[in-house]
C-alpha cells in the first residue's frame, strides 16, 4: 500500500518533532492492562520510538504497536502519522525512530529498487527481509500479517450477478461497450496499474478496452462512482473500509498480477539485538491481522469517524491481547 486516507479523527493537535521535523499523531495512550501480552522484564522502561505513515491503516497499525509495547512494559514513544512512505522510512534508517509496520511490496519496490515483485507472499517476505538487512541493517519480523493491502478491481453486487464476475479473468465476459473502468491517474500511469493488468488478462487498452471507457478521477471518488454505477469496474485498495460500507465485491487476481503488500514489523537491527523479545511480542499480533479484519478496522475510522487509538485498543481487547 502506498497511500490512503488520513484518519478522520485524532485525539489532539499534531506536534512537531524536535530535530527531524516529523509530524506525529496524538501521543495520547489510553490506560490499558496486560492481557495475553505480558510484561517483559527486559523491556521494562526501554524506550522504543514507533512511527507510521499518515493514512488510516498505518495509523491504526502504529497505535497497535504502541499499545503492545506499552503492555509489555516498554516506554513506547508515539511518532505515528508521518507524511509519506519515504519520510517515515528514512526516520527508521537514520535512527530517528526505531520501529514501524511496513509493506513487503513497498520495501521491495520503493525502498530496495526491485522491479519485479515475487508472486508468492512468503518468498516475497523472505526476499525483502534478507536484502533490507544486508543493505540497511533493517530487520523484518516474522510472521508478516496475512492482510494484503494491494490494488484490486471491485464491482457492485448487481454487476457481479449480471455478468458472473468473481475474478479479473471474468472481465472478458462483459461486452466491450460496458467494460468501463474508474481509476485514479496514478493507477492509470503505473507499470503495475491499468494497462499491465489488462494485458495480463487478455485485454488491451485502446482496442478491447476503448480509451473512452476509462474514466480518471481522484481515488476518493472512485468508490462512490463504482457504487453508483458510473463504471463497471473500480480500482480499490483491498483493505479499504469503504468496500464493505458500499457493499462492493473485490475480484480475485488469479494470475497474481498485483504485488503483495503484506505488513510486517520493521525494526532497526541494533534495537532488535538489544531487545530480541520484540519478535515474540509481535508474533502474537501479526497472524490476527487479516484483510477482513483490517478492512473492518479502517471502516471504523473512515466511515464511522472513530479515533484510531481507540479502534486499535478495542480490537486488541477483543483479541484478549490487552485489558
Amino acid at each position: 500500500m502506498r497511500r490512503g486516507l488520513p484518519a478522520a479523527a485524532l485525539a489532539a493537535a499534531l506536534l512537531l518533532l524536535a530535530g527531524c521535523g516529523l509530524k506525529p499523531a496524538s501521543a495520547f495512550i489510553p490506560h490499558i492492562e496486560p492481557g495475553s501480552i505480558r510484561p517483559v522484564p527486559d523491556l521494562k522502561d526501554a524506550t522504543i520510538r514507533v512511527t507510521s505513515k499518515e493514512f488510516t491503516e498505518q495509523i491504526i497499525l502504529g497505535k497497535i504497536a504502541v499499545l503492545a509495547l506499552t503492555a509489555a512494559g516498554a516506554n513506547a514513544v508515539d511518532h505515528t502519522n508521518v507524511q509519506g512512505s519515504v519520510t517515515s522510512r528514512k526516520s527508521i534508517v537514520n535512527g530517528d525512530n526505531d520501529l514501524m509496520w511496513e509493506y513487503t511490496g513497498t520495501g521491495w519496490i520503493t525502498y530496495l529498487g526491485q522491479e519485479n515483485p515475487i508472486p508468492d507472499p512468503q518468498k516475497q517476505f523472505q526476499a525483502v527481509r534478507d536484502l533490507d538487512m544486508k543493505r540497511n541493517r533493517i530487520a523484518w519480523l516474522a510472521p508478516p500479517a496475512p492482510l494484503n493491502n494491494t490494488y484490486a478491481m471491485a464491482v457492485t453486487t448487481a454487476n457481479q450477478k449480471r455478468f458472473g464476475l468473481t475474478d479479473l479473468s471474468d472481465m472478458t465476459k462483459v461486452p466491450a461497450g460496458q467494460r468501463t473502468f474508474c481509476v485514479d491517474p496514478e493507477f492509470f500511469a503505473r507499470n503495475d496499474g491499468l494497462r499491465g493488468m489488462l494485458k495480463a488478462y487478455g485485454l488491451s487498452y485502446g482496442s478491447s478496452v476503448p480509451a473512452t471507457n476509462v474514466r480518471q478521477m481522484s481515488s476518493g471518488v472512485v468508490y462512490n462512482a463504482t457504487s453508483s454505477g458510473k463504471c463497471t469496474f473500480g480500482e480499490v485498495f483491498t483493505t479499504d473500509g469503504r468496500i464493505q460500507a458500499l457493499r462492493l465485491h473485490v475480484l480475485g487476481d488469479s494470475k497474481h498480477f498485483f504485488p503483495n503488500y503484506n505488513p510486517a514489523i520493521t525494526v532497526r537491527d541494533s534495537v532488535l539485538r538489544a531487545h530480541p523479545e520484540i519478535t515474540g511480542l509481535f508474533a502474537q499480533i501479526s497472524p490476527k491481522l487479516t484483510t477482513g479484519v483490517m478492512r473492518n478496522l479502517n471502516s471504523k475510522v473512515d466511515v464511522d469517524g472513530d479515533d484510531p487509538v481507540f479502534v486499535a485498543r478495542d480490537w486488541m481487547r477483543e483479541q484478549g491481547l490487552i485489558k
